[in-house]
Order: C-alpha cells, then sequence, then structure tokens
C-alpha cells in the first residue's frame, strides 16, 4: 500500500497544466493546423510539462517514505527521462532540428546505460549496449510518432505503464520499476481529462516534451524488467515487444510507407495507424478506443505466457499474434487517404477487421508454412532427435524467424494481393524476401543467443525449404488461373488495357475481375512512380508516349480509357495509337451527379 503515495502525480499533472495553458508561455507554444496534422485548431502545446511534473511527483514521494530505493538504475532512467524532458520542451518552443533531438536521445539512453541498466540476456556486452540504445531511441521516437490524435498516445501509454506494474510485481519483482511505472501511469492518466474530451477537441497537446518521455520510460522498463534477466526464453523476450507493440506497429508501417513514397520518415503526416482506421470508417475516439483494445489484449497475453511457462505453448501464441498484427497493418497499408473534406463512414469495430478477409488468409497461410519450414529445417539436420539445449534454442529462435519473414515480406511486395499475374520479377522477390528475413535473424540471433551445439546450417536448409513454400502458394493462383483459363478455352476471355491508374482505373479493374470471359493485361499511366510497379496484381506497363511499344507487347482486344478529362494531346496519343493497330478504344466516365429524373424520363423514353 506505500505505492499509493504516486496518486500525488494526479492534482500535481492537473494544476500544472492548467497553471501552463492559462500563462502567457501557454498563449505562445501552440501547435498551429497544418495541411500535415490532423487537429483543425491552434491548441497550446505543454501537456508535457504537467505529465513530466506529476510523474516526478508521484516518483519522488516512493523515494521519499521508501517504497523504492533510490538505486543507480533508477537515477539512469530518471536522468535520461530529465533530459528529454528538456530536449522536447526546447523543440516545442524553438523547433529543434531532427540531428540535435537525436543526440539528446542518444544521451538519455547513455544515461540509463551508465546507471548499469542493459541486456543481460545478450553474452556479447558492446552488441548488448548497440541493442539497448536502438530500442531506447527507437521506442522514444515511437511514441513522438504516436501522439498524433486526441488520447492516444496517453492512453496506450497508461496501459503499457499498467502491464509493466503488474510484471514488477508478478513476474519480475522490482519495487523500483513499480514506482516508475505507476508514476507514469498517472501521470497519463491526469493528463486525458484535458486532451480526450468527450465533448470537444483537445485544450492541450502533450508536445515532444511528453511523447519523448513516455516512449523513453516504457523502453527502459522494457530494459529493466524481463531483459534484465539472463535466462532467455521466448516469455521473456516477447513480453516487452508485445506490451508496446501498437507504437511499434504504427513506427514500422509509417516508416515502410514513407520509404516507399520517398518522403522523410521524421516528418509529420497523415498516414498513422489512427488516421488509417479513421479513414476506413471509424470515429476518432472508436479509433482510439480500438487500439487501447489491441493494445490490452496483447499486453494480456505477454502476462499469460510468463505465468503458463509453455515454451511450446508460448511459441505458438506468439507466432499466430504476430501473424495477425502484419495482418491488421497490412490491411491497413491499403488504406486510401481520403480528402479532408470527406465525412468518414462508421463501421463496426469488427468489419475493420474482417474487411479484408484475403490478406487474413494469407498471413496465416504464411504463419503456417514459416513455422513447418523451420520445423522441418529442424528435424531434417537432427534427424528428429536433439538435445534439451537445441530444443531451447529452436524455441527462441522461432519467433524471431516469424518476425523477420513478416518485416521483409512487407516492403518486398508478397501481400500485394493477387497473383494470378505473378512473373519472374515476383519470383525474385519471394526468394529475396526469404535470404533477406533469414539473414537478419540469423545476425540478430548470432549477436544475441549463445548457440552452443545448436548446428547452424538449419538456417540454410530453412531459406531453401521456405521458397519452395512461399513461392508456391503464391504461384499456384497463376497456374490455377491459367489451367482454368485452357479449359474454358483462350479465345472467349478478351483481353482489356485500361489507361489511367487512378481510383477510377482501379475501381474498373475490380469490376472487369468480377466479369466472366475479362482479363486486364496492365495500365498505361504517366506517373513515373508507378512505372514498372503492380496495382492490385496488375503492371503499369508505361505512359501515353509509348502507347505503340504497349499495344505491340501487351495485345490488347481493347482499350478503355478512365481518365477523359486528361490534357488533349495526351489522349491524342492514345486514340492514335490504337487507329494504327487497329485495336477498339473506348472511354469510360461515370458521372455521379445526374438528376434522377433526367435519367428516369429517358429510361421511359
Amino acid at each position: 500500500m506505500r505505492f499509493a503515495v504516486v496518486a500525488v502525480g494526479l492534482p500535481v499533472t492537473a494544476l500544472v497544466i492548467w497553471a501552463v495553458v492559462r500563462s502567457p508561455l501557454g498563449g505562445r507554444v501552440v501547435a498551429a493546423p497544418r495541411l500535415d496534422r490532423w487537429h483543425t485548431r491552434t491548441t497550446p502545446l505543454l501537456g508535457g510539462v504537467g505529465i513530466f511534473a506529476g510523474f516526478a511527483a508521484g516518483l519522488g514521494a516512493c523515494l521519499a517514505i521508501g517504497a523504492a530505493p533510490a538505486s543507480k538504475e533508477l537515477l539512469g532512467i530518471v536522468g535520461g527521462c530529465t533530459i528529454l524532458f528538456l530536449a522536447g520542451l526546447a523543440d516545442d518552443v524553438f523547433s529543434l532540428g531532427p540531428i540535435s533531438k537525436l543526440a539528446a536521445q542518444v544521451l538519455a539512453a547513455c544515461s540509463v546505460l551508465v546507471g548499469g541498466l542493459s541486456l543481460q540476456m545478450v553474452g556479447n556486452d558492446v552488441v548488448a549496449d548497440v541493442i539497448a540504445v536502438a530500442w531506447l531511441v527507437g521506442m522514444t521516437n515511437a511514441f513522438n510518432l504516436l501522439d498524433n490524435m486526441d488520447g492516444l498516445a496517453a492512453t496506450l501509454a497508461a496501459i503499457a505503464a499498467s502491464f509493466f506494474a503488474i510484471d514488477a510485481v508478478t513476474s519480475h519483482p522490482s519495487h523500483s520499476s513499480l514506482a516508475i511505472a505507476l508514476a507514469l501511469a498517472v501521470a497519463c492518466a491526469a493528463f486525458l481529462p484535458f486532451n480526450l474530451r468527450p465533448r470537444g477537441t483537445a485544450a492541450v497537446f502533450m508536445g515532444d516534451s511528453g511523447s519523448q518521455v513516455l516512449g523513453f520510460t516504457l523502453a527502459a522498463l522494457g530494459l529493466a524488467s524481463s531483459w534484465k534477466v539472463a535466462g532467455t526464453t521466448v516469455a521473456t523476450f516477447v513480453l516487452p515487444i508485445l506490451v508496446l507493440a501498437v507504437p511499434i506497429l504504427d513506427t514500422t508501417l509509417v516508416t515502410i510507407v514513407r520509404l516507399l513514397d520517398g518522403r522523410p520518415i521524421y516528418r509529420g503526416g497523415r498516414d498513422h495507424t489512427s488516421h488509417r482506421l479513421v479513414y476506413h470508417g471509424l470515429s476518432e475516439k472508436r479509433a482510439v478506443i480500438l487500439l487501447a483494445v489491441v493494445s490490452v489484449a496483447l499486453g494480456t497475453t505477454s502476462l499469460a505466457y510468463e505465468v503458463l511457462g509453455n515454451g511450446w505453448l508460448t511459441l505458438i501464441g506468439v507466432l499466430l499474434t504476430f501473424a495477425l498484427l502484419v495482418q491488421f497493418g497490412s490491411l491497413l497499408a491499403d488504406v486510401d487517404r481520403q480528402p479532408d473534406h470527406a465525412p468518414p463512414r462508421e463501421r463496426s469495430l469488427l468489419h475493420t477487421f474482417v474487411a479484408n478477409p484475403r490478406r487474413l488468409i494469407e498471413s496465416l497461410v504464411d504463419f503456417a508454412l514459416v513455422s513447418a519450414s523451420f520445423l522441418a529445417a529442424y528435424y531434417i539436420r537432427l534427424q528428429g532427435s536433439g538435445t534439451t539445449y537445441d530444443r531451447h534454442i529452436f524455441l527462441v529462435s522461432a519467433p524471431v524467424v516469424l518476425f523477420a519473414r513478416y518485416a521483409a515480406f512487407i516492403p518486398f511486395g508478397l501481400y500485394r494481393g493477387v497473383w494470378r499475374y505473378a512473373g519472374a520479377r515476383d519470383a525474385a522477390a519471394v526468394i529475396a524476401a526469404v535470404v533477406t528475413s533469414e539473414l537478419v535473424a540469423y545476425g540478430f540471433l548470432a549477436s544475441t543467443v549463445d548457440w552452443g551445439d545448436f548446428p547452424r546450417s538449419i538456417f540454410v536448409i530453412d531459406a531453401i525449404i521456405c521458397t519452395v513454400l512461399i513461392g508456391a502458394s503464391r504461384f499456384w493462383e497463376r497456374a490455377a488461373f491459367r489451367a482454368l483459363g485452357s479449359l474454358l478455352g483462350r479465345a472467349e476471355r478478351r483481353r482489356t488495357l485500361i489507361v489511367g491508374a487512378g481510383r477510377a482505373g482501379r475501381s474498373l479493374l475490380r469490376e472487369l475481375r468480377e466479369t466472366p470471359g475479362e482479363i486486364v493485361v496492365g495500365f498505361v499511366d504517366d506517373d513515373a512512380r508507378l512505372r514498372g510497379r503492380r496495382l492490385q496484381g496488375v503492371p503499369v506497363l508505361g505512359g501515353a508516349h509509348e502507347i505503340e511499344r504497349i499495344l505491340d507487347s501487351a495485345r490488347p482486344g481493347t482499350v478503355l480509357v478512365t481518365i477523359p478529362d486528361a490534357p488533349r494531346e495526351r489522349l491524342d496519343l492514345v486514340v492514335e495509337g490504337c487507329a494504327q493497330a487497329e485495336v477498339p478504344c473506348r472511354f469510360v466516365r461515370r458521372e455521379t451527379n445526374l438528376d434522377p429524373r433526367v435519367v428516369l424520363g429517358a429510361a421511359r423514353e
């Protein structure tokens, strides 16, 4: 009951925020609406001052009554938090550059290492310190990116801190970790009424001075809990990852999307997980609730694995969890961002998850194939035997291999959706994704795990088997589609080329795929960024100036133009090219603003 003193953080946080918002500084340090930001009105940006004050008050009360010892590790974490609070406050007031912010984050991480906190489960001290710094800096930036919608960062931070507090009482007893986790959770709870208001927008934002402190503190708690334990188990390894899975997923998704789009990762945008849920039809508050529910579910499973203590059960559960998270992330990655004036469509939370059953099936099939491949490699190499330590290494390695597979499959395009037109480039993508993920998994495990006599050749065998299985799972659709086409007769199928790869063109593609006897052989589009890419499995063959070459190579039976409002010279190239190749050319115009009386009157005539 001594830890109840952390409740002092509630009034301290509330009073400091109230005072700061009404001060002259609170009126000057504000976040103004911008095209790359979600909020629509100017809002004070110093809520992090209240969060840090409440966190310090709650933790200081625990130290004052002796509920937690003022250990070197605890002081190292507090020192790092203080560095990031001051750097974040300077950024909120003066807008620091990315290099200055990164330097402050690395300095804060070094404060934790100087305090004696490190990854005991990694044998090599240098590698352990590098991983620890990367983890601390990565999670600091993850929460900085996550602070993109009212109430989101504080809600997920409070949930994660609560789970670390439970872990500090049950699986990895630590008074220091318990005091830090409770103080952080209380400060976040006191901040939420100012930031997540049922009948209005936020009265204050936490700014970098708050978001960086949240991410850094939670990352330090991950180091201070299970990763501080020398004995590595699957449950020990994944506990911090599952507790912080939502910010990790959001950061991974944003990083991949922005790199593919050629945009700086650190620059703001409206492409986060929470935004995509709104584009998918949820309200803002429902999006926050959904992500909170996901976070609670993942945190609960992580604690359950610790309590059960069954390695095989934990492995299966973790692999399934990773598969579902990849399904969730890839589903959101496909959501088109809507214009600002488009009203959100309300959908149920369940509908959001099951909106893309194909992607769910693909990720679950991959889970089964990747797991079967690694298990088969283990049994082939060890002839079904192996020591107890070999089985231990296998259980530790399996989730790492699966995570590396999913992390590589997404950027290499293995979840693009339709594979019936897959070719040599897609086969190369499968091989590259499997080999890259195998190397990443092996490199990570080699630097963190004591192999003993565990045979490394298992990873070579696994790469070969996995390439065959994943390739077969992707190309069976093409083989089946071609076999069916042979049975039906090629002459009965019309080959169509679509000019325009925008929304109208992609919509027409989906419509033609549901039409018997139709096959879309490609897109024509002048956007240089789309050249050579596949949209829903169909290649973009080139621009309008290449129409003669495209018609000669693709041999379409008809050309459908979905951009009738394009420049006249661009359309002339298409029309003249089709005329010379004697290919029918038709324009597709979809009008949605016609007067019903005109349409019905014409139908009666």
